[in-house]
């Protein structure tokens, strides 16, 4: 008889010992869970937040050297208010283009033919360029930015097409994605770009 209670007794054993570990099992699968869910969620919001607010590109070509180079990575802000010497992204045929404003809407621009630039009969300061140029040109000067666009011209002003030729023109407020206000890589030149 004493043999069976401690049989018995060894079984309840068990038993509660198998439960215990089942118990640890299911805790285990509901924190994995839990931790993959707050993965997610935090990745999706992550990139919702690149989209809508800071959209992140990568450099392509050679107009706005030496302030932006091939295969640097930038981040933007959305915005709708610019100044000049503002680096902005905008969209121009299906594609993605970065530049520097240069004017506002009611700014009157003028270049003369060697390269120097001026807004509202001031010539600008413009030490992130390295050789003036008045480069791809057809419009006539002085221009004035119509209301609601801004007048962009890249840095690297031999090789830059933009609102200096009428292909490009000044950049609606609608097709401007944002000011580009952190460069992100490499990491070497990790700064802000104001």
């Amino acid at each position: 008889m004493q043999e069976q209670n401690e049989a018995r007794s060894f079984t309840v054993r068990q038993i509660e010992g198998e439960l215990k570990r089942l118990r640890r099992k299911q805790n285990s699968r509901r924190i994995f869970r839990q931790t993959v869910f707050s993965l997610l969620v935090v990745a999706a919001a992550a990139v919702l937040a690149a989209m809508l607010f800071f959209p992140i590109f990568r450099i392509t070509g050679s107009s706005m050297e030496p302030t932006l180079n091939a295969k640097e990575i930038v981040v933007c802000l959305k915005s709708s208010r610019f100044q000049s010497g503002d680096l902005v992204a905008f969209y121009y045929n299906n594609k993605v283009l970065l530049k520097r404003v240069i004017g506002t809407a009611g700014d009157t621009i003028e270049i003369d033919d060697s390269g120097n630039v001026f807004v509202n009969g001031s010539q600008l300061d413009e030490p992130y360029i390295t050789k003036k140029s008045l480069g791809q040109c057809d419009i006539d000067f002085p221009y004035q930015v119509p209301d609601n666009r801004i007048f962009v011209m890249g840095d690297n002003r031999e090789t830059s097409v933009d609102s200096r030729t009428t292909a490009v023109g000044c950049i609606a407020d609608e097709y401007v994605i944002g000011k580009v206000f952190l460069r992100v890589w490499p990491l070497e030149r990790l700064d802000t770009l104001d």
